[in-house]
C-alpha cells in the first residue's frame, strides 16, 4: 500500500493513477523481498562455491559477492527487474505531476506567507553531481523542471511509490526515527539552531522542527527548485523553516553558527573530495558541545560480504556512482580528519518508528550494547528497516 501524501500539496490521484503506483509499489516489494531471497539462495548454494573453486577462496568482499553473482540467472532476473521497477517508479508519477502542476503552484502561492521562508541564489551553479546525473535513474533528477515545482513534486510523489509503505505518511521515517535517538538518549542536549545538510524536499528536516520547537532550522539543497517545493510543504504542514540554496561544501554561515548540522542519505551522492569539504565545514560552523549527525548507509567494513554487496548493488545500477566509495570509507577516519576527536565519535542503529513504534526506540538505547550494525535489515529498505547513524560531538 503506498502512502498518500499528507498535505494540501498533494495530486489527486485518479484510479488509473492509484493502480499504477501500487502495482510498482507492489512489484518493488516483490523484488525487494521474494527476488532478493531467492538470489541469497542462489549465492549460498550456489555462486560462492563455484567462485570459491575458481579462485581458492569464498568471496571476501562485496566487489567478489558481485563477480561470483554475476552468472548467476537469480541475480539477472533480481537485477533486470529492480533496474525497470525504478524506472517505472518516475514513469507513474510524472504523468501525475504534469497534469496537477497547475493545482500545485495554485497551493504553493496561498501559503506562501506563512512562516518561514525560501531563498534561492541567483546565478548559482548547481553541481555536476546534481545537474548532469539521473541520480536513481530520476529523468531530470533533482533540477527536473528548471525553477518549478516540478522536481520537488515528482520526487515527494515518487518516494511515496517507491518506499512501499515503509516511510510513513510524510515520508519522515528516518527524521523522526534519529530525532527520537537524539532527544532521548541525550536529554540535556537542547539544539537552537539547526542545519540539514542536502535536505530535497525536506522530508528528515521537519521532524527536528517538530522535536525542538524552539530552534531555528536551515535546510539547504544545491538544487532551487526542490527547496521551493519543500518550503511550500513545510509552511502545508504547520512548520517553520528556512529553505536555501547553497552548497555543502562551502557554506554561507558563519564559524559557531549551530548545535546540531545533520543530514540524511546525503552522503553517498557526492565525491570523496566534495565529503571531505562538508564535514570540514560541519565542524567550522558548529558550537562548542554541538553534533554532527549523518543518517547513511552502514559502512562496508562493518557488514557481511554479502550485505555489503546487496547495499552497493545501486552504486552499479541506480545511476548513483559515488555510493560504494563512500560505503568503503572509515566513518570514524573521515571524522577525525574534519577536526573531530577521536573520543568524541558515535555511531548507533535505530530501529524505524514507523514499524518498530517509539518505545523500540527507547528500549534500543537501553540495549544499545547488544546493537549490531551487520544485519540484513540495516539499512535496506524492507520490512523491519533499521537505520543507521554516525558522527561526532564537537568539543
Amino acid at each position: 500500500m503506498i502512502p498518500q501524501l499528507n498535505h494540501e500539496m498533494r495530486p489527486t490521484l485518479n484510479t488509473e493513477d492509484m493502480a499504477r503506483g501500487q502495482f510498482v509499489s507492489g512489484l518493488r516489494s516483490f523484488i525487494l523481498h521474494d527476488l532478493a531471497a531467492d538470489m541469497r539462495y542462489a549465492y549460498d548454494n550456489r555462486a560462492a562455491a563455484d567462485f570459491a573453486s575458481q579462485h581458492g577462496h569464498a568471496p571476501k568482499d562485496g566487489a567478489e559477492v558481485h563477480k561470483a553473482l554475476r552468472p548467476d540467472p537469480a541475480f539477472k532476473v533480481y537485477s533486470a527487474l529492480r533496474v525497470e521497477a525504478q524506472r517505472m517508479v518516475w514513469n507513474s508519477v510524472g504523468p501525475v505531476v504534469a497534469r496537477e502542476l497547475y493545482k500545485l503552484n495554485k497551493a504553493a502561492e496561498q501559503v506562501k506567507d506563512r512562516p518561514g521562508q525560501v531563498k534561492l541564489a541567483p546565478g548559482f551553479e548547481v553541481p555536476r553531481n546534481v545537474s548532469a546525473l539521473d541520480v536513481h535513474l530520476m529523468p531530470g533528477s533533482y533540477t527536473r523542471g528548471g525553477d518549478t515545482l516540478e522536481a520537488g513534486a515528482v520526487y515527494d510523489q515518487g518516494l511515496a511509490v517507491f518506499s512501499m509503505g515503509l516511510m510513513g505518511e510524510n515520508l519522515d521515517d528516518i527524521g523522526l526515527s534519529m530525532a527520537r535517538y537524539i532527544s532521548r538518549k541525550f536529554r540535556d542536549f537542547k539544539p537552537t539552531a539547526i542545519l540539514d545538510m542536502g535536505c530535497t524536499i525536506g522530508h528528515n528536516t521537519l521532524p527536528w522542527k517538530q522535536t525542538y520547537p524552539q530552534a531555528k532550522v536551515t535546510a539547504i539543497d544545491a538544487a532551487g527548485s526542490v527547496l521551493l517545493y519543500g518550503s511550500a510543504r513545510a509552511k502545508m504542514l504547520g512548520q517553520d523553516v528556512d529553505f536555501v540554496q547553497m552548497s555543502a561544501d562551502a557554506l554561507d554561515f558563519p564559524d559557531q553558527s549551530f548545535d546540531l548540522v545533520f543530514s540524511s542519505m546525503f552522503l553517498h551522492e557526492i565525491s570523496n573530495k566534495t565529503r571531505e569539504k562538508v564535514f570540514a565545514e560541519a565542524y567550522r560552523v558548529l558550537k562548542p558541545g554541538g553534533l554532527m549527525l549523518h543518517m547513511e548507509l552502514p559502512p562496508n567494513d562493518q557488514m557481511s560480504a554479502f550485505d555489503g554487496f546487496y547495499l552497493d548493488w545501486d552504486s552499479w545500477y541506480n545511476e548513483e556512482p559515488f555510493y560504494k566509495a563512500f560505503r568503503d570509507q572509515d566513518t570514524r577516519t573521515i571524522c577525525k580528519a574534519a577536526g573531530f576527536g577521536a573520543d568524541d565519535y558515535l555511531q548507533f542503529v535505530v530501529p524505524s518508528i514507523g514499524i518498530y513504534g517509539a518505545d523500540a526506540i527507547d528500549d534500543a538505547i537501553a540495549h544499545e550494547e547488544s546493537q549490531k550494525v551487520d544485519q540484513s535489515t540495516t539499512g535496506r529498505l524492507a520490512e523491519g528497516v533499521q537505520w543507521f547513524g554516525f558522527g561526532a560531538w564537537k568539543r
